[in-house]
């Protein structure tokens, strides 16, 4: 069975109904973002192999959808072959990367500072990374409240975290640093 699903949530319910043995995930979904939807998949389905497909290179998007539970990660401007060999590896039970993005994830490694500044991924919760995407994609408090199936009050609670724990205390500059972070992308 083939299927598609519009964004990061239809992704997860998705997965959870059809039960699939490989996920091909755009990094930059609306809604919930392609790391995001991964993290959840893999938590609630271990056995599914997740492939990244991102117009994203950088480490960053990488390392965090790594992270997530993905088994390999391939640029969208890759080659469909290089979408094939991912595809067997993750059957085989192998990690694929790109030759492209494993460069540069070794490269950013040796060049790492010893203390990075910690990423969106580990300063906040799931669901405040969730509130944020949704805030820097244009929601309002009560489109991201129906959204999450939480009260406004809530999502305003999340919000003033949100800020406090990133010292950013203006929805234009969260939304900044949702991009640069990877949580959302300007296309969405």
């Amino acid at each position: 069975m083939i299927a598609e699903a519009s964004d990061g949530r239809e992704a997860v319910e998705m997965a959870s109904s059809c039960n699939p043995d490989v996920i091909i995930m755009d990094v930059s979904m609306p809604g919930l973002n392609g790391i995001e939807a991964t993290r959840k998949i893999t938590t609630d389905q271990p056995g599914v192999k997740i492939i990244g497909l991102s117009m994203h290179t950088d480490r960053r998007y990488t390392s965090e959808l790594l992270k997530a539970g993905a088994a390999a990660y391939v640029p969208k401007d890759g080659a469909f072959e290089e979408l094939e060999q991912a595809v067997r590896s993750v059957m085989s039970g192998e990690v694929y990367l790109s030759p492209r993005v494993a460069a540069g994830l070794v490269d950013d490694y040796v060049r790492q500072p010893q203390s990075p500044a910690p990423s969106v991924f580990e300063r906040l919760t799931a669901r405040e990374r969730e509130v944020l995407q949704l805030m820097a994609e244009g929601q309002a408090t009560k489109e991201i409240a129906a959204t999450l199936h939480v009260s406004v009050k809530t999502v305003e609670t999340h919000r003033r975290q949100i800020m406090e724990k990133l010292n950013i205390y203006s929805v234009a500059e969260l939304t900044k640093y949702a991009i640069r972070e990877g949580l959302t992308s300007i296309e969405n």
